[in-house]
């Protein structure tokens, strides 16, 4: 039996192999159902998540609320296009009204959209309201970012992986190292017609790098003095993930930082379906006219129902409290961990967003060969980086799953010492 459930996984993936696009490189496993912090394979095998798609299932997988909400819409209405109204939109953007408290909300499907989205919102505030002469705007990105992998992100990415062969880049784009305040005011203060600074809270793709504690509300500072947007991007940050509804909110000492356009995507939609939105105040917002942006599928009524499903459930269900109380929690067990195996050479994290760096160089398969160790003894998870371990469960996670969790990663360190 385990030899043919094992024959039937590896035909799976030699189907993928064969048909598809060779542009992703997944851990060897073969899931087929998910529910809350769990997942199995095709041969019925359980594993904790820890990926949690990227921070998309913040509310578990297939959490039975957002699935009765997106049952209940596709069985009325899925899809009108803009081209004429629907009733769910106006009440989706409500929400995201009172919960976040922007103006307005321009909704889209994939994470990078929202960004591509932002970046027109940007260049076109930058003419209109800033008074930047025609075609001279520029965005700066932080260094080893990432915001997807479309042609004007990647044109913002310094990561060879996402760069190599898809020149030319786009104009009016620079970067400017992450947490380096003095970089950033140079940057500003040296040219006028920058429109905006769009950086991630805290950088999940790079491994979870957290910058300094005064990192984000100076860059709000910076931003006002030099009449330059600051936008967040909280596709993986935000939505609970970090111990708050926003990781910028936690930066703000006593009070909530409050950025001049957020970027939410992914947990938007609890997994179930591409969900992202772009929010800013009218000021900015309503630069752009009918026809000059869109999106066939951006605000459908499906979409709605379950973005708005999802984050009621996040905050009913207190995920954002859980992740930080979780998150301490968890933190504290690597860190004894790390005493344990010098193999790790550092924690780091917020919240349930959380990574160990290896010690070993980027191009090395230690980590890797600790992933597939992890997931022999039951838990998921994958490097970034080379030497990276990202480790982020659903927010659902209890005390039990995480003393779990930590005996499954200290007997698959204990492989490696």
């Amino acid at each position: 039996m385990l030899t043919a459930t094992i024959d039937q996984a590896q035909k799976i993936i030699a189907k993928e192999d064969k048909y598809g696009a060779h542009n992703y490189h997944p851990l060897p496993v073969v899931l087929e159902k998910g529910e809350g912090v769990y997942v199995w394979d095709v041969a019925g095998k359980q594993y904790f998540d820890y990926l949690s798609a990227y921070s998309s299932v913040n509310q578990g997988h297939c959490h039975p609320r957002i699935l009765k909400a997106m049952l209940t819409q596709a069985q009325k209405l899925t899809l009108t296009s803009r081209a004429f109204h629907n009733n769910m939109l106006g009440a989706f953007e409500e929400q995201l009204h009172q919960i976040f408290g922007y103006d307005k909300a321009l909704p889209m499907n994939s994470g990078v959209e929202a960004v591509e989205t932002a970046m027109k919102l940007c260049r076109k505030w930058a003419y209109e309201v800033k008074g930047v002469p025609a075609n001279a705007a520029k965005i700066l990105f932080a260094k080893n970012n990432f915001h997807g992998r479309t042609l004007s992100v990647i044109s913002a990415s310094n990561d060879p992986s996402s760069r190599m062969g898809f020149g030319p880049y786009m104009n009016g784009i620079g970067s400017v190292p992450y947490n380096d305040l003095a970089a950033l005011e140079a940057q500003l203060a040296s040219d006028p017609n920058i429109a905006a600074f769009i950086v991630e809270p805290i950088q999940g793709e790079a491994g979870v790098v957290v910058p300094d504690a005064d990192y984000l509300p100076t860059v709000a500072d910076l931003c006002k003095k030099h009449n330059v947007l600051f936008v967040a991007d909280e596709i993986q940050t935000g939505l609970g993930r970090t111990g708050h509804l926003l990781a910028t909110y936690m930066d703000g000492g006593n009070t909530k930082l409050r950025p001049d356009i957020i970027i939410l995507g992914k947990a938007l939609s609890g997994g179930f379906l591409p969900v992202s939105a772009v929010l800013a105040d009218d000021e900015i917002m309503m630069t752009i006219k009918p026809g000059e942006h869109g999106s066939t599928y951006g605000g459908n009524p499906l979409a709605c129902a379950v973005a708005m499903e999802a984050l009621k459930v996040l905050i009913e269900e207190e995920l954002p409290q859980n992740a930080l109380k979780m998150g301490q929690l968890f933190r504290s067990g690597l860190e004894a961990l790390a005493k344990q195996f010098p193999i790790i050479k550092k924690v780091r994290g917020r919240g349930l967003l959380n990574a160990i760096v290896i010690d070993s160089d980027e191009h090395s398969k230690l980590a890797w060969n600790i992933c597939l160790k992890m997931r022999d003894n039951g838990l998921l998870a994958k490097p970034t980086h080379g030497n990276k371990i990202r480790l982020a469960p659903p927010l659902v996670i209890n005390e039990q799953q995480i003393k779990e969790s930590l005996e499954i990663i200290g007997k698959s360190l204990a492989d490696f010492s």
